[in-house]
């Protein structure tokens, strides 16, 4: 008898024993994974960006938990030796049009407590000769590490402190009793006081194991990247991010400097035909079937069609992005970038077609369900298992 199993060996999932280990090191804890090791989709398939908070709105979980989870997570990686890079951020204003926006931005970068500074033309050219702007913001806090490195790290320490972790384990069942919940694999049951579902891209489905309906359904949108060609690694110094666009809910093409050297730049944001799906021909029918069938899918299309065509277009043609890329560095040429990573984001939706745009937990008899942990969840993975425990599971 376990006294808490958790089931999802993301960062999420590892911060959540990291902190039910922290308030009591006695307890029993176990985490199921039906991969071959931690951080497999999300945790690991993602920009390993540290983000600062600067776009959530004040007094948000998001912002509050994005802020201390930025210093916690670098204070990590510093105690455990692993590789970070606090290189800052710059949010470009490319067009008269924007300047309102990034104003916006920078007055609730302050109200959430960030040490964000405004840039003018010539300081941006000496941060960045090479991008394009009228004006920016600098957000120093922000920077760069390996997620899947600090997953690797923290699923360690986890299992030194006495807790277990199984792999390549497919959860198939769960039931809820008075005093126990019990989660099934093909080989394998296990009992636990506890449960509490850090599945991601497939919190939902475990959530609907357990009985419960979330009112909302996961979603899958693939971001993919372009990496820049080694000998163009000077055109970008900091994180460069463009002022968002309203019209659509994730932050456009921007470039990144990687923990391994290379220069990243992307997303574009496209429905993935499968909830793993890191290809194009990915297609998985159930997955597929269950978002066309969706309602909410529907009304969010509609909304945002416009903005979802040109995601489109940009995925597959290489010239089309680069047209969008070159809207913050002109000098780049398609031939300058080569192919790179894709990820997969949970996105929650609601059958009205909203986004779930905060964390979002669903609180059964005996378990919690994770049903919406979207960016900054990495950023703020450490402090987000500390939140729950906190809200959630302090009694135990």
């Amino acid at each position: 008898m376990y006294d808490v199993i958790v089931i999802g060996a993301g960062l999420v999932g590892l911060g959540v024993a990291n902190a039910l280990q922290e308030s009591n090191p006695q307890r029993r804890i176990l985490i199921i994974d039906k991969e071959a090791g931690p951080a497999a989709h999300q945790s690991g398939h993602n920009s390993n960006v540290v983000h600062s908070g600067i776009y959530y709105t004040p007094g948000s979980l998001k912002a509050r938990l994005a802020k201390q989870g930025n210093k916690t997570l670098f204070d990590f990686c510093r105690q455990h030796d692993l590789y970070h890079d606090q290189c800052g951020k710059v949010i470009v204003a490319t067009q008269l049009n924007e300047l309102d926006a990034l104003e916006n931005i920078y007055r609730r970068g302050l109200e959430n407590g960030l040490a964000v500074s405004r840039l003018s033309q010539a300081e941006l050219k000496q941060r960045e000769p090479y991008v394009n702007g009228l004006e920016a913001l600098l957000v120093p806090d922000a920077g760069i590490v390996n997620y899947a490195q600090v997953a690797a790290k923290l699923a360690e320490i986890i299992q030194q402190r006495g807790a277990e972790i199984v792999y390549r384990q497919r959860v198939e069942a769960i039931e809820e009793y008075s005093d126990r919940v019990e989660v099934r694999t093909p080989n394998a049951s296990y009992q636990g006081k506890w449960l509490v579902n850090c599945a991601g891209l497939f919190s939902d489905r475990i959530a609907k194991l357990a009985g419960y309906h979330t009112g909302m359904k996961i979603v899958p949108f693939r971001g993919e990247y372009y990496v820049l060609n080694s000998d163009k690694n000077h055109l970008v110094n900091h994180l460069v991010y463009p002022v968002p666009n309203p019209d659509f809910p994730f932050l456009g093409v921007h470039f990144t400097r990687m923990y391994n050297g290379k220069r990243d730049v992307g997303p574009n944001a496209v429905l993935a035909f499968k909830r793993e799906g890191y290809r194009k021909r990915d297609i998985n029918l159930k997955d597929l079937a269950e978002v066309l069938s969706y309602r909410g899918f529907w009304k969010i299309a509609g909304n945002y069609l416009g903005e979802g065509v040109a995601e489109i277009r940009r995925s597959l043609s290489r010239r089309l992005f680069t047209e969008n890329a070159q809207r913050l560095i002109p000098a780049l040429q398609a031939s300058d970038l080569r192919p790179g990573p894709a990820g997969v984001r949970a996105q929650a939706l609601t059958v009205d077609g909203k986004l779930v745009d905060d964390f979002h937990f669903v609180k059964g008899s005996r378990s919690l369900h994770v049903c919406n942990a979207p960016s900054p969840a990495a950023t703020a993975s450490l402090e987000i298992g500390r939140e729950i425990v906190r809200q959630h599971l302090s009694a135990l």
